[in-house]
């Protein structure tokens, strides 16, 4: 699980900002939200909102995120041996050519992790690699510039990762590709966190709607049938409910799904065989099924979405999406986080970040509050343009507090409609 991410110096984000996922104390013993986890002494929350007006930092956030993870995963294979460090640092004043930090905490298997690193326009400054089997810190790597020194803790072919490391990769994306077996857990938790909405980080090798369908063609068919689903020996009848679940949630009418074998033509005029999705209707009549083009965009976006989830779910990985209330009912949404807030659905542990306009969330939208005090998270620029973020638990609302109505009228900052606050003020009397 993720604790803790930090971040300086990436898009509007200035000095140094913090998310967390620790649970505050609240006095909620009985809420099974929080997670025990192995490893770490405080409890962890599954589900992190961000909060906040049009342009305050919310995608920025998650960008930042999404740099790291792709850098992990991407930066020796993939970056430009002569094109230095695809940074976006901020824009103005000196920390245009200051260095941009991240650094990420975390656990895998009841061990603690803490990695970072710090990069230029042109290079991989620090780098560093922290372990606490049994509570105890291990040095397992720490780097400046070219110069590495190992822990005795990690072992395996570290100086020949090394000689292969270039100024502008990571030592840790290096080592992936060397198949160093000690690293690869921590590499690995990284490649499973996966990101939606994220419209300008276009790293991944499909579309989402490719991968998608990709995911489908392993998971729900075969080559020698393209029509089957996940109930017969082709698939995880646990996958194929999450996928159904979704679907009935939306309250669209669908009651099942299946993917068919379509032709169509390619590029050069020939046929080609693909793998479509269907859908089942509620209805008298037999033949109710409709493509998936025939969907609304609602339900499209929610099946592009549910393989991602479902592998977050299945893994216990971070699942980031961006603008999740772009496409979705509000009932919907609650749906996705209670997915991951209840430990029954949630087994392994996996966690949500997401940005959002839907104030509902914060309000009795289903007898009880979607979010937890301490996993709304707001942010706000301010009169420099720096992207400042904060929990809401600053402000110690209390347990009865109306959230909604006090962050539409401005009380915890972040304001999301300034022009209209004299409205909402006057609305609200």
């Amino acid at each position: 699980m993720l604790i803790e991410f930090r971040v300086e110096n990436h898009r509007s984000i200035r000095e140094e900002q913090v998310l967390t996922a620790e649970a505050a104390a609240m006095g909620d013993a009985e809420d099974v939200r929080p997670r025990h986890m192995s490893g770490h002494t405080k409890t962890l929350v599954p589900v992190m909102a961000l909060y906040g007006p049009n342009a305050s930092g919310k995608s920025t956030v998650l960008s930042a995120l999404a740099f790291m993870t792709s850098a992990v995963a991407s930066s020796f294979r993939h970056w430009d041996p002569d094109g230095g460090v695809p940074r976006q640092p901020f824009a103005w004043g000196p920390f245009r050519a200051k260095p941009s930090l991240f650094e990420l905490t975390f656990l895998i298997e009841g061990t603690r992790f803490e990695y970072g690193f710090a990069v230029d326009d042109e290079r991989i400054l620090e780098e560093w690699l922290y372990a606490w089997p049994k509570g105890r810190r291990q040095i397992w790597f720490e780097r400046d510039g070219q110069t590495f020194k190992f822990g005795e803790s990690l072992r395996g072919p570290n100086k020949v990762v090394e000689e292969v490391t270039r100024d502008n990769a990571l030592f840790l994306s290096t080592s992936f590709q060397l198949d160093h077996e000690q690293l690869r857990p921590v590499v690995s938790w990284f490649h499973r966190v996966d990101y939606y909405g994220l419209r300008d980080y276009a790293w991944y090798q499909f579309t989402q709607r490719d991968r998608t369908e990709q995911w489908l063609r392993q998971r729900l068919g075969s080559e020698n049938d393209p029509n089957a689903i996940l109930e017969d020996d082709h698939g995880d009848p646990e996958e194929s409910s999450i996928i159904k679940s979704l679907l009935a949630s939306a309250d669209v009418g669908i009651v099942d799904f299946e993917m068919r074998k379509t032709e169509e033509i390619a590029h050069a005029g020939s046929m080609r065989t693909r793998l479509k999705p269907f859908f089942k209707h509620a209805s008298s009549d037999a033949d109710s099924w409709l493509p998936l083009d025939a969907e609304s965009e609602g339900t499209r976006a929610l099946f592009y979405m549910a393989p991602a989830l479902s592998e977050a779910l299945k893994h216990g990985s971070l699942y980031v999406i961006d603008e999740l209330d772009r496409s979705f009912h509000p009932v919907l949404v609650n749906t996705i986080i209670k997915l991951f807030n209840n430990p029954e659905t949630n087994p392994k542990n996996a966690q949500l970040l997401f940005a959002t306009h839907n104030t509902h969330l914060l309000g009795n939208l289903t007898g009880e509050p979607a979010l937890r005090r301490d996993q709304i998270w707001l942010t706000e620029k301010n009169e420099e343009g720096a992207t400042c973020i904060y929990p809401l638990t600053d402000y110690k609302p209390r347990k009865s507090e109306n959230l909604e109505r006090g962050y539409l009228q401005g009380r915890y900052g972040a304001i999301p409609f300034p022009g209209e606050l004299v409205s909402v003020s006057r609305d609200s009397q």
